[in-house]
């Protein structure tokens, strides 16, 4: 055997492509370590380096403080000595809390359950009942390392013939999915969201799609993701559309993957609430299979280094949850703390609860800031010209469209780089702000995006500094 090189290694492996922490993000950290080397006499145009290119709220710069009453239970579970050491630290639900868990788990050293701990699964269960009104089965539920875990089982499970088996995605998609489909040999089949309409999902075209795929003696595909609210877009879906999705998901027989984890990222909840898939599946009495996700990456817990997040099986035969439960036992279980972070999640404090004034200002107080920096972002952007941005009822990002000019394409191609990779880069050079370019999530031929966060602080200053640098790259490459 030859030594090990990347031709010899899996094709497979070769062919994954994961933008979000692609060739932006590995320069921007290397700008960063420049940085904390040469504070004394800097050699760029910028004081810091900021990560807008993921959804990484408590990162270093970004610093959304994490809720207090999670991280005080996460560190009696982690040091139970403390609740003697520190008696009056901790509130009276915080110790109640850790010691059902703990009498439940014992220490978070040991493996649990392979689908997750049982108590755990149950209080999901109860969460997603009082949330859709309709019953949920511990059972039917599996705990996750992250909601990105529970996607990458759940594809390779679907993926029947390499190479053949197609999974329906929207574009622009959040890269998890190409990259695990292009992991498993499976085949993106891509279904595009309307920019004019709010990022709009149709489930007419949709239908077309197949349909052509049908006509074109093509096997059809799979599984249908749907991103609710939308990662890069923030779009949310509304009830008709739903229901729309449902009907065509039974018609083809399709798998529904619900991508929910920003089910909780909503910056106008009165006029644009979320309605889960399990919700519309079980009131539609329509046998579509459905797996829908979720996380504590996102909403106001920020905790994605904790790595929890579970999917609910809705009309999945028991065979099916056999396997599952097989290829999860094949990685032992889930990572403790994540697990915690799940019960935290699914039963935070409730009114009455000593721990609750506190957990409601801080959850009230990000959430506005959220809405505020994303209205404020939307209205600094749109009034650039040669940028137009959706607003985002949801999710952490926005997606703004930028017009580029035939000089400045004609120079992206002499470098080797998509025209909106070369405008990101040359964003990040002079600003220090990264982003990831719209090819990284698929557009349209000859549009040009990149996907924001609208988690940084400053964000007056944040914002002025990208259309300042978008004013400066329209001089240096004009319209002919």
């Amino acid at each position: 055997m030859s030594k090990l090189t990347v031709d010899s290694l899996n094709p497979a492996v070769r062919n994954v492509q994961y933008a979000v922490r692609g060739e932006l993000a590995i320069k921007a950290e290397e700008y960063r370590v420049k940085l904390q080397k040469n504070l004394a006499n800097r050699e760029l145009p910028f004081s810091q380096v900021i990560s807008s290119n993921i959804g990484n709220p408590q990162q270093k710069g970004l610093n959304q403080p994490p809720l207090t009453f999670v991280r005080q239970v996460a560190a009696l579970m982690e040091y139970r000595q403390l609740k003697n050491l520190a008696p009056h630290v901790f509130p009276r639900d915080v110790i109640a809390r850790a010691d059902e868990l703990w009498e439940e788990i014992g220490s978070i050293g040991a493996y649990s359950h392979s689908q997750g701990v049982p108590l755990i699964r149950k209080h999901v269960a109860e969460f997603i009942q009082e949330r859709d009104g309709h019953p949920a089965y511990p059972e039917h539920i599996f705990l996750t390392g992250g909601a990105s875990a529970g996607v990458s089982l759940l594809i390779s499970l679907l993926i029947s013939e390499p190479g053949k088996t197609g999974i329906l995605i929207p574009i622009p998609q959040y890269p998890l999915y190409t990259a695990t489909l292009a992991q498993y040999s499976g085949v993106p089949v891509p279904y595009y969201l309307d920019e004019t309409k709010g990022w709009s999902t149709s489930a007419n075209e949709i239908r077309s799609l197949l349909e052509t795929i049908r006509q074109e003696g093509k096997t059809l595909p799979r599984a249908l993701v749907i991103i609710n609210p939308g990662n890069p877009t923030g779009a949310l879906l509304d009830r008709p559309t739903q229901d729309a999705i449902v009907e065509l998901c039974d018609d083809y027989n399709l798998v529904l993957l619900a991508d929910e984890v920003y089910q909780s990222n909503l910056h106008h909840p009165d006029t644009h609430p979320f309605t889960s898939f399990k919700k519309v599946v079980v009131e539609s009495r329509r046998d579509v299979q459905l797996v829908s996700f979720h996380s504590i990456s996102k909403g106001v817990f920020g905790e994605c280094g904790r790595r929890g997040g579970y999917f609910e099986c809705t009309n999945i035969g028991e065979e099916v949850i056999a396997m599952m439960y097989k290829m999860v036992s094949v990685g032992l279980c889930p990572p403790l703390q994540g697990q915690i972070g799940v019960d935290c999640l699914v039963r935070p404090p409730k009114q009455g609860d000593e721990s609750y004034a506190l957990w409601k200002k801080e959850t009230d107080t990000t959430h506005k800031v959220l809405a505020q920096r994303t209205s404020q972002m939307v209205e600094a952007l749109n009034a650039v010209e040669g940028v137009n941005c959706v607003d985002s009822p949801g999710a952490l990002y926005l997606y703004p469209k930028i017009e580029l000019s035939s000089k400045a394409i004609a120079a992206a191609k002499a470098a080797g780089k998509e025209p909106d990779a070369f405008y990101a880069l040359a964003l990040l050079d002079a600003t220090g702000i990264c982003v990831v370019p719209g090819s990284g999530f698929g557009q349209k031929e000859g549009e040009f995006h990149y996907r924001l966060t609208c988690l940084c602080p400053g964000v007056g200053e944040y914002v002025g500094k990208l259309v300042n640098f978008h004013q400066e790259f329209s001089k240096k490459y004009p319209k002919a």
